[in-house]
C-alpha cells in the first residue's frame, strides 16, 4: 500500500470569509441557516455493514499500526489542528491529472478522521465522471448526489452511515451529461453550507484540476482544497499549471502518494515490533 506524506501549509486567514465567484459573478452572502434544518438527518438515514472491496485498499482499524494508518492519522492530526485555528469543515480531495491517488487519499483520511470519537465525517463523491467511493463500500451508485441535486431523492436517502461508526459515505449518484452545469446549481452552494451544522469534516472527492473544471468550483464553495501527487507520475509542470488553474486561493498543501514501500516503512515495522513485543512491566 502506497506511504502518504503530507505537506501541510497554513491558509490565507482571509480565504475562508471570502464570497466565492461561480460562474463569473460573485455571490453574496446567504442567509444564516438555522441547524435544526438537518437536525434529524442521521436518524433517518439507512445503516449500512462496512463491506470494503477486497482490492480497496482501505484503512483497517482492527490493525492500526500499519503504516499506510501512520500516516493517514498525521495528516488527519494537521488537518485537526488548523481547524482549531480557522472555521474548516468542507474540504476537496484532487490532483492534476488521473490515477494519482485521490479517491484513495479521500477515503482514508475520511476513514482517519471517523475513528475519532465523535468525530462525524461525511465522504461525498462530487467525481460524477468517474465515480469510484460507491465501488470502494460496494453499495449502490444511486440514489447519491445528482439525484438529489436534480429533485429525484432527498437526502436522507442518498447518506448511508457505516455500522458501528462516525462515517457517512454520499456516493454520486445516476450519471449526468453536463457535470459542470449541476454543479453551478445554487443548491450545491446551500449543501455545502448546511452539511457541517451536522458533519464536523466533509470530505470531497472531486475530478483531477485538468482534466476538469469541477474541482476548482467545488473549491470556491469549500474551506479548503488538498492536491494528491504521485511519485514517478505527476510532474512539477502539472502541479504548477493545477496550482495556477485555481480560482481561490484556498489550498491547504500536498499529499504525496506512491513511495516504495521497502525504502519507507522500514522505521514503522522497528518501532511496532520493539513496542508490541516489549514485556510488560
Amino acid at each position: 500500500m502506497s506511504r502518504v506524506h503530507d505537506a501541510l501549509r497554513r491558509m490565507d486567514p482571509t480565504a475562508a470569509t471570502a464570497s466565492p465567484a461561480v460562474g463569473g459573478r460573485a455571490r453574496g452572502p446567504l442567509p444564516p441557516t438555522p441547524a435544526d434544518e438537518l437536525r434529524d438527518l442521521l436518524d433517518k438515514i439507512e445503516i449500512i455493514p462496512f463491506t470494503p472491496a477486497p482490492d480497496a485498499s482501505l484503512l483497517d482499524a482492527a490493525r492500526p499500526s500499519e503504516a499506510p494508518g501512520e500516516e493517514f492519522r498525521s495528516l488527519r492530526t494537521r488537518l485537526n489542528h488548523l481547524q482549531s485555528l480557522q472555521p474548516i469543515h468542507s474540504l476537496v480531495i484532487t490532483s492534476s491529472s488521473p490515477a494519482e491517488g485521490k479517491s484513495f487519499t479521500a477515503t482514508n483520511l475520511a476513514l482517519a478522521q471517523s475513528q475519532l470519537e465523535g468525530n462525524l465525517t461525511l465522504l461525498a463523491d462530487f467525481d460524477f465522471r468517474r465515480p469510484v467511493v460507491h465501488n470502494l463500500f460496494q453499495v449502490q451508485r444511486s440514489p447519491g448526489i445528482t439525484d438529489y441535486l436534480r429533485g429525484k431523492a432527498k437526502l436522507e436517502e442518498c447518506i448511508k452511515r457505516i455500522e458501528g461508526s462516525n462515517l457517512c459515505i454520499l456516493p454520486a449518484g445516476e450519471a449526468v451529461l453536463n457535470p459542470l452545469e449541476l454543479l453551478n446549481l445554487p443548491e450545491v452552494k446551500i449543501l455545502l453550507d448546511r452539511l457541517p451544522s451536522v458533519f464536523n469534516w466533509i470530505i470531497l472527492d472531486t475530478p483531477p484540476l485538468l482534466f476538469a473544471a469541477d474541482a476548482n468550483l467545488l473549491s470556491t464553495l469549500t474551506h479548503g482544497l488538498v492536491i494528491v501527487v504521485r511519485i514517478g507520475v505527476t510532474t512539477i509542470d502539472t502541479v504548477t499549471r493545477a496550482i495556477g488553474s485555481l480560482c481561490r486561493n484556498n489550498m491547504l498543501g500536498v499529499v504525496v502518494n506512491g513511495a516504495h514501500k521497502g525504502e519507507l516503512y522500514s522505521k514503522y515495522t522497528y518501532y511496532h515490533s520493539y513496542y508490541y513485543s516489549k514485556p510488560a512491566e
